[in-house]
C-alpha cells in the first residue's frame, strides 16, 4: 500500500525516535565501562553470528557486490572493529598523570545520528552501533533507501542481542520510512549530538551543512603506483584481489593503476595473465558513456556489478571470466571517466615518461577528485615510497597491500573502521579511522601548578629596573643643568 504524505510520517517518526533516543542515552551515560563493554561485545557476537544472513540479504536487496564478500566485510565490522577496541577506555577516568596533575575523563556526546550507505549496509550498522554504545551513546540510523530491509533487519538483530546484555531499550533505533526530509530532521534536530555521515558527496556535504557537529567521508579515488622495483606479480594480485573484493564497492578501492614507460610491457602482461581485460579503444569509448551521468556523478547501474553484468550494460564484447576492465587513459578531469571513482570492476591504466611524471599524475588524479582519502604504492625501494607519501594529498598511504583491505585496517595496522575520514583537503573534519575515540568528548581536571608571580618572571622586574634607571639618568641631567644655570647667573 502506498503511504500518503510519506514525508510528514517520516519527519513525525524520526521525532518519536529522537526523543526515545535521549531518554535512554541518559541511563546508558550512567553504565560503568564494564558494562558498556559487555553490550559491545554483545552485538559484536551477533553480528559475527548472522554475519552470512545478513550479507546475503544485503546483496539480494541492492543487487550490489557479492555475498561471500559481504560475510568478510560483516565479520570485519563485528569481530576485528570489536577486537581493536576491546580493552579502550572510552568513559570515566581515562588517565591521571599525577605528575602533571591532570585527570582526563571520557564524556559521550548524546544521541548519534547514523547515515548507512547502500554499498556496505549491514556491515556499516554493525560498526557504528558498536563505536556508539562503546562510548556511551545511542545511535538512530537513516538508512538509504534502497538497503532498508537489510539495515532494519541488522538493527533488530543487534538491538535484541545489545538489551539481552543489559543495554536500555531504544539505544539502538533506525528509520522505517527513510526520505531526504527524515534525513534532514535528523541531522538538524537540536538533540543530535553529532552525525556519523557515510554516503554519496552530497549526503556528507549536507551533513556539514547541517549545523550539527559532523564525522563525514568524501569519494575515494585512490591511484594505485606500481613502482619499477617493485615485485609486479604481486602487485597485481593485490590490486585485484583488491578491485573484485565485493565488486568494487568499498570506496578505498583502487580506481586507477600508474606505472613508468619502462614498466608498461611488464605490468600489462602480468595483468593479462592474471584476468585483466584491457578494453580496445572503441570499447573505452563506448563503456565510458555509461561510467558517470550527465549530472557528472556516478551511474548507479555499474555500481557493485560484474565484468558481466557491465559488459552487457555498454554492449561490449569481453572474454569470459574476465575479472576487470582496463583502459589506456591519458586525462584527468571531470570529463574524463575513466579519472573518477568507480565502485565497479573498472581501472583506469596510465603510463608516464619517469618517477616524478607518475608521482605528479597521482597527486592530479587526487586533486581532482578523492583528495584526502587513499593512495597505494607498490615498491621496495623506501626513498621512493618515503617520497611518495609525503607528497600525494591523502591520509593513507598504503604499502605493498590491496586498497580495499589496507584502508580499513584489514590487511594494516591502523584503527580497523568502515567510515575513512579525509581530513581538511578532503573536506573532513577528521583524517582518522573513525573509532570510538572520535565518539567522545574528553573533560580535563587539572590543578593549579604556578602563581601569577612565576608567570610574571623576570622580565617584569628587568623592564621596570631599567625603566627606574633611565628615570634616574635624566633627573641627573636636569640638575645638572638647573645646577649650571644658576652658576651662570650668580656670575
Amino acid at each position: 500500500m502506498e503511504l500518503l504524505d510519506k514525508d510528514l510520517v517520516s519527519i513525525q517518526e524520526v521525532r518519536n525516535l529522537i526523543a526515545r533516543a535521549k531518554k535512554a542515552q541518559k541511563e546508558l551515560a550512567k553504565m560503568s565501562q564494564e558494562q558498556l563493554d559487555k553490550i559491545t561485545k554483545a552485538i559484536s557476537d551477533a553480528g559475527y553470528e548472522n554475519a552470512v544472513k545478513l550479507a546475503k540479504m544485503a546483496n539480494e536487496e541492492t543487487g550490489f557486490g557479492k555475498w561471500e564478500d559481504k560475510v568478510i566485510k560483516n565479520t570485519f565490522a563485528s569481530k576485528s572493529v570489536y577486537e581493536s577496541m576491546k580493552d579502550l577506555k572510552t568513559v570515566g577516568i581515562l588517565s591521571d598523570d599525577k605528575e602533571k596533575k591532570v585527570m582526563e575523563v571520557g564524556v559521550p556526546m548524546g544521541v548519534v545520528a547514523g547515515l548507512i550507505p547502500s554499498t556496505n549496509p549491514t556491515s556499516t550498522a554493525i560498526y557504528k552501533a558498536m563505536i556508539s554504545i562503546k562510548t556511551g551513546n545511542t545511535i538512530v540510523f537513516s538508512p538509504h533507501p534502497g538497503a532498508k530491509n537489510c539495515i532494519l533487519e541488522t538493527v533488530k538483530v543487534i538491538s535484541e542481542a545489545a538489551e539481552k546484555a543489559g543495554c536500555p531499550k531504544d539505544a539502538i533505533l533506525c528509520i522505517t520510512v527513510p526520505t531526504m526530509q527524515a534525513t534532514d530532521v535528523l541531522m538538524k534536530h537540536n538533540d543530535v549530538s553529532v552525525i556519523l555521515a557515510t554516503g554519496g558527496s552530497a549526503m556528507v556535504k549536507a551533513a556539514y551543512s547541517s549545523g550539527t557537529p559532523a564525522i563525514g567521508v568524501g569519494p575515494g579515488n585512490g591511484p594505485a603506483f606500481i613502482e619499477k622495483s617493485a615485485n609486479v606479480s604481486l602487485a597485481v594480485k593485490r590490486i585485484l584481489d583488491s578491485k573484485t573484493f565485493d565488486n568494487g564497492t568499498i570506496c578505498a578501492s583502487e580506481q586507477s593503476i600508474i606505472v613508468e614507460e619502462c614498466m608498461e610491457e611488464t605490468v600489462v602482461n602480468e595483468l593479462k595473465k592474471q584476468g585483466a581485460y584491457f578494453l580496445t579503444k572503441e570499447q573505452s569509448v563506448q563503456l565510458s558513456k555509461y561510467i558517470m551521468r550527465a549530472n557528472g556523478t556516478m551511474n548507479p547501474q555499474i555500481v557493485g556489478k560484474s565484468v558481466e553484468t557491465i559488459a552487457k550494460l555498454a554492449n561490449i564484447d569481453v572474454p569470459k571470466g574476465a575479472r576487470v576492465l582496463i583502459a589506456y587513459e591519458t586525462e584527468v578531469g571531470p570529463k574524463a571517466p575513466y579519472s573518477r571513482e568507480k565502485l565497479a570492476p573498472i581501472l583506469a591504466f596510465y603510463v608516464e615518461k619517469n618517477l616524478e611524471n607518475a608521482i605528479e599524475r597521482c597527486v592530479e588524479v587526487l586533486n581532482n577528485e578523492g583528495a584526502g582519502h587513499t593512495c597505494g604504492i607498490h615498491s621496495e625501494n623506501q626513498e621512493v615510497i618515503r617520497e611518495f607519501g609525503l607528497r600525494v594529498p591523502v591520509s593513507r598511504v598504503l604499502v605493498n597491500t590491496p586498497g580495499t583491505l589496507g584502508g580499513i585496517g584489514a590487511s594494516t595496522n591502523i584503527v580497523p573502521a568502515l567510515t575513512l575520514g579525509c581530513g581538511a583537503v578532503g573536506g573532513s573534519s577528521t583524517s582518522d579511522n573513525i573509532g570510538p575515540l572520535n565518539l567522545i568528548n574528553i573533560k580535563r581536571i587539572t590543578y593549579g601548578v604556578r602563581e601569577i608571580e612565576d608567570l610574571r618572571g623576570d622580565k617584569v622586574e628587568e623592564v621596570k629596573t631599567s625603566e627606574t634607571l633611565g628615570n634616574v639618568s635624566q633627573n641627573e641631567e636636569l640638575i645638572n643643568l638647573l645646577v649650571k644655570k644658576i652658576l651662570a647667573e650668580l656670575k
